[in-house]
């Protein structure tokens, strides 16, 4: 009869190394068993170094169930034992020695196997928690599929909070009377009302997205639910894209990254507002209106969507901010031939994106790819 799995197994596994097997997990262990007793063989008879095999329930206990625990203590006893008549210990003085050795073998053991459980349980709690909120996080994203109406989609997520998977960049892309419609956005801060707020603004697009004809009457509904539903002095940087007729877009931005289309020859443009607007949030502290602004956009150029945390991500060393208008070129060009390519594409980027930053992301990170299907 099949098991149904617990949807925190598989982050249990990952946070605490159940995914990899047992000799693996048991290696840090029973190879201070190996260097205790080469060390005391080595050191020669008129040494006695077996008392160092207290270490092994210490290293133990931070890999291993308890079960293993006991398990891989157990072969570290016998090696106390072996080693012992190895080094003679045979007379009363050495025989106490021994016994207490031993005493305190058996107790660091008990409490290693105890350590070991509490940090099973600790691991199942983070781990919960970490499932809960990238549920929560794919809940409010959403997350589109691979393809929307006439537009290809490839897509990198990362969230810097602490033990979770969700952030405040947020986007969407939804197939509406009015053409496909995107939006992609950065909530000023992180965590929970970071989240919050894009709540707000991903439910306001949603549903002025099908009601709205223009892109200004989508940015002025969200704009209108921000004010009343976000703390004063809270912003979000918005950029929304429209595609009706083939060859075209519309652009319309709220404080945003620029976005940047890469031709089918790897030329990169960076399409800079005329126009550029306050962020959502911010509204009330400007005077006239925001407008938007159409560009080109044929079958195989792809479009290329940010969030802060791309292009402010420092360099390792130096510190320098990611280049991505001087890189994003042929690391995409070609993407719009399939969707595998797009999606290669977009761990090109990522990679490259990592590579620049030593591995780490300081700053939530939305990197999203858009090509044309038709």
């Amino acid at each position: 009869m099949h098991r149904a799995q617990s949807p925190t197994t598989p982050a249990l596994q990952a946070i605490d190394l159940q995914n990899l097997p047992f000799w693996r997990r048991a290696a840090p262990a029973l190879l201070a068993v190996l260097l205790v007793a080469l060390a005391d063989l080595l050191s020669g008879k008129d040494r006695y170094l077996a008392p160092l095999m207290t270490v092994v329930p210490a290293v133990a206990a931070l890999t291993l169930k308890p079960g293993e625990l006991l398990a891989v203590c157990a072969v570290g006893l016998i090696a106390v034992f072996g080693l012992s008549h190895y080094d003679q210990v045979d007379n009363i003085n050495d025989a106490r020695f021994l016994y207490g050795a031993m005493v305190s073998y058996l107790v660091l053991t008990l409490f290693s196997a105890w350590v070991a459980r509490v940090r099973m349980r600790r691991a199942a709690a983070f781990a919960a928690v970490s499932s809960v909120a990238e549920a929560a996080q794919r809940a409010l994203l959403r997350l589109p599929g691979p393809a929307v109406g006439p537009l290809r989609l490839a897509v990198r997520y990362v969230s810097a909070a602490d033990a979770s998977r969700i952030g405040g960049d947020l986007y969407s892309v939804l197939e509406t009377p009015h053409g496909t419609r995107v939006a992609v956005g950065d909530v000023r801060g992180k965590g929970l009302a970071a989240v919050q707020t894009a709540a707000v603004v991903l439910g306001a697009f949603r549903e002025a997205a099908y009601d709205e004809a223009g892109l200004r009457g989508v940015a002025a509904r969200i704009e209108a639910s921000v004010e009343r539903h976000v703390p004063d002095g809270e912003f979000t940087t918005a950029l929304f894209a429209e595609f009706r007729a083939p060859g075209r877009m519309e652009l319309l931005q709220y404080g945003h990254v620029a976005p940047i289309r890469v031709d089918r020859e790897g030329r990169v443009h960076v399409l800079d507002a005329p126009d550029p607007w306050v962020p959502l949030g911010l509204g009330r502290l400007a005077t006239g209106e925001p407008t938007t602004w159409g560009q080109p956009f044929g079958a195989e150029d792809v479009l290329v969507l940010c969030t802060d945390g791309v292009i402010e991500a420092r360099h390792r060393r130096s510190g320098e901010f990611y280049p991505l208008a001087e890189r994003v070129g042929p690391l995409v060009q070609g993407a719009a031939r399939s969707a595998g390519e797009l999606e290669a594409a977009v761990e090109r980027v990522y990679a490259d994106l990592l590579a620049h930053t030593g591995g780490e992301l300081r700053d939530d990170a939305l990197l999203l790819l858009i090509t044309r299907t038709d």
